[in-house]
This record gives structure tokens, C-alpha cells and sequence, in this order.
């Protein structure tokens, strides 16, 4: 059963690899390993790492002499961040005990994870406590969904069309757009130096039958939520449709979205 249930997990890694890495994740990455201001020889930890992409961007920055480590609370993710990054260091752990020494790294990182911690709090002062005095904390979230207007029309297909459990598990992600909530938790840890950044960001999946397909039978799945083949199929063809404002002359679909980008230092 066990074996089975790690086979599930890393079937569902590859997909979101394969799916929402280069759609949505891989352009963020670089924009956080920036915001953090990374040289040769620190070491980063990068928590809720999924599959390792700002891992890896962040492991280019600190070079060989340097050290990443990265956590999540999914072995499927860390098996398949593995097989990509061997370099680098995968723990398997909670955002909220962090399974190293106080003072540990030079930069803490935290890309689209935050919002999925059950005690937001508890895990935003591990970050604190495993920094060094001085170092950076850098962590991004999506913007709240009105100012994501692709999945905005998407939650309300699915509300209207699948119920409310659907809709609530696609609209998880954007949990943590209130900035002023985010920029407290982290100014509540006890950080100084808060800064709070909206910057714009561009998804760009190879169709809009791809956006709607990796939503609801890669997403959904991987939050709970399982709908028969016909009601997914259903679902596809009206959300396809609806969605063709963000398809391109190329057939690609490209649609804009927003995130909050919130950086400080631990005295």
C-alpha cells in the first residue's frame, strides 16, 4: 500500500513537472533567487521546494563552493526533484519543524508554498530561526484571484459547473493575497527590513485545452478532488471555449498573473 501511494505521489509530480514547472514556476524562480540577493559560497534552503526549481536557480547562484538545501512535505516532489537536481540536498520535512540547527543559512526561500502551511505563523519563525543574523528572507505567493483573471473565470466555471468543492480547491492557491496579511506574518515573526512587491508575471501553456486539462486532472487530483472522466471531459470542452480570449494567433495560450514578493532580513 505504502509503495503504491509513493508511486501515486511521484506519478503526480511528473505531471506538475511536466505541466505547471514551465507554464507558471520556472519564470518566478528567477525573480526570487534575484530578490535574494545570492552570492558564491552561501547556503539557501529552499522550503515547500516541489520538484526544485528555484532549488536549482537558487544552486547556479552560490556555485560550488555554496549549498542548497531544499524541504517539502512530499516525497513524490523530492523523488523527482532528485532525479533532476542530484546536487542538491532534498528533505523530506515540515515547513513548520525544520530539521536544522538555529543560524543555519544565509538565505531562506519560499515560492508559491505558503499558502498551503495549516500554521502560516509557526512556519514563517522556523524560517527566522534556521537564518543566520543578517540573513534574507524572500517569499512569494499569488496575488489574490480577482487580480488573476484566467483562474478567475476558471473558479467560476468549476463553481457553477462542478460545485463548490472544485472551485475552493483551485482557488487554494491564492489563499495568500491579502499583502497586508502577508507583510504582517512576516513583520510578526519578528523580521526587519519588510518589503512587499506585486510584480506582474505571464503564464504561457502550449494551448487552452493545456491550461484547463493540467488544472482539473492534474490539480484538482492532487488537492482531493476527484471528478468522473465524463464530468472532466465536460468541463474541458466548456472551459476551452471560454478561455479562447487568451489564445494567441500561435495556438499558444498566454494570460497574465500576479504575485506578491515579500522580502526581509533577521537581525
Amino acid at each position: 500500500m505504502e509503495a503504491e501511494r509513493l508511486a501515486a505521489q511521484v506519478g503526480a509530480a511528473r505531471a506538475y513537472q511536466s505541466l505547471f514547472v514551465p507554464a507558471l514556476f520556472a519564470r518566478w524562480a528567477d525573480l526570487v533567487a534575484q530578490a535574494a540577493k545570492l552570492s558564491d559560497g552561501e547556503q539557501v534552503l529552499d522550503v515547500a521546494c516541489g520538484t526544485g526549481v528555484l532549488a536549482a536557480a537558487a544552486a547556479e547562484r552560490v556555485g560550488a563552493s555554496g549549498r542548497v538545501c531544499g524541504v517539502d512535505s512530499n516525497p513524490g516532489m523530492l523523488q523527482v526533484a532528485a532525479e533532476l537536481h542530484p546536487q542538491i540536498d532534498w528533505r523530506q520535512a515540515d515547513a513548520a519543524e525544520l530539521p536544522f540547527d538555529d543560524a543555519s543559512f544565509d538565505a531562506v526561500l519560499c515560492q508559491f508554498g505558503l499558502m498551503f502551511f495549516p500554521d502560516q505563523g509557526r512556519a514563517i519563525a522556523e524560517m527566522r530561526r534556521v537564518l543566520k543574523p543578517g540573513g534574507r528572507l524572500v517569499i512569494a505567493v499569488w496575488n489574490a484571484l480577482e487580480y488573476n483573471p484566467a483562474y478567475a473565470m476558471l473558479v467560476a466555471l468549476l463553481r457553477r459547473e462542478a460545485g463548490e468543492p472544485a472551485a475552493a480547491a483551485l482557488s487554494a492557491p491564492f489563499a495568500c493575497g491579502d499583502r497586508c496579511a502577508l507583510y504582517g506574518l512576516v513583520d510578526d515573526a519578528g523580521f526587519s527590513a519588510v518589503v512587499c512587491q506585486s510584480p506582474a508575471g505571464q503564464a504561457r501553456f502550449p494551448s487552452v485545452r493545456s491550461v484547463v486539462e493540467a488544472e482539473l486532472l492534474g490539480w484538482l487530483p492532487l488537492m482531493g478532488v476527484e471528478l468522473s472522466e465524463a464530468a472532466s471531459a465536460r468541463l474541458v470542452d466548456l472551459a476551452s471555449e471560454e478561455m479562447k480570449v487568451f489564445e494567441q494567433a500561435s495556438g499558444e495560450a498566454h494570460f497574465p498573473l500576479s504575485a506578491h514578493l515579500i522580502s526581509a532580513r533577521r537581525d
